[in-house]
C-alpha cells in the first residue's frame, strides 16, 4: 500500500518516514550536544553551578556545622563580590575561643600551588562573625574593625 506522497505505509495506513542516514543522525546529535556543552561550559565560568548547588545544600543545620559554612561563605564571598581571589585560593580560619552560639572566620587569601601571590604572606581580607543562633553574618569587609551585615 503507498501513501498519496509516494512513501510506503504503515500496516495502520500512516506514511511512514523515510530512515535517516548516519551522518542526519550524527548531525543531529551535534546540533544538541553542542549548545548544551557551551551552555554548561558558560553556567560554570559564571559560578550560576556552584550558586545552585549551595542553594541546595546549605541547610538550617550547617549553621553549627564549620565545614559547612566554609563551604557556604566560599561561594557567597567570591560571588557577591566581596574579593576577586578565586574560592579555592582562600583560607577561613576559625577562631576556637568562640562561645557555640557564635563564631569569627578570618578569611585569608594564600598564595601557594595555584594560587598567585608571595607564598610566603598570608593577607587577612576580612572578619566573618557568625550569629548561629539567629543565623546571621556580620563582616568587616571594606571596614576593618568595624562590622555591619554581610552584603547579599
Amino acid at each position: 500500500m503507498k501513501s498519496p506522497a509516494g512513501m510506503a505505509a504503515t500496516p495502520s495506513g500512516t506514511p511512514r518516514r523515510p530512515r535517516r542516514t548516519m551522518r542526519q543522525r550524527i548531525v543531529r546529535r551535534v546540533v544538541m550536544v553542542v549548545p548544551l556543552v557551551l551552555l554548561a561550559t558558560v553556567a560554570a565560568r559564571m559560578g550560576w553551578l556552584d550558586q545552585a548547588a549551595d542553594q541546595i545544600t546549605f541547610r538550617h543545620a550547617n549553621w553549627f556545622d564549620d565545614t559547612a559554612l566554609v563551604e557556604h561563605f566560599r561561594t557567597v564571598v567570591t560571588h557577591d563580590g566581596m574579593t576577586d581571589t578565586p574560592g579555592r585560593c582562600l583560607l577561613f580560619i576559625v577562631n576556637g575561643n568562640d562561645p557555640p552560639d557564635a563564631a569569627r572566620f578570618d578569611v585569608m587569601e594564600k598564595h601557594s600551588g595555584s594560587c598567585p601571590g608571595d607564598s610566603k604572606t598570608l593577607p587577612k581580607l576580612f572578619t566573618l562573625k557568625v550569629n548561629r543562633i539567629d543565623q546571621t553574618v556580620q563582616t568587616d569587609w571594606g571596614s576593618p574593625n568595624t562590622f555591619h551585615p554581610m552584603p547579599h
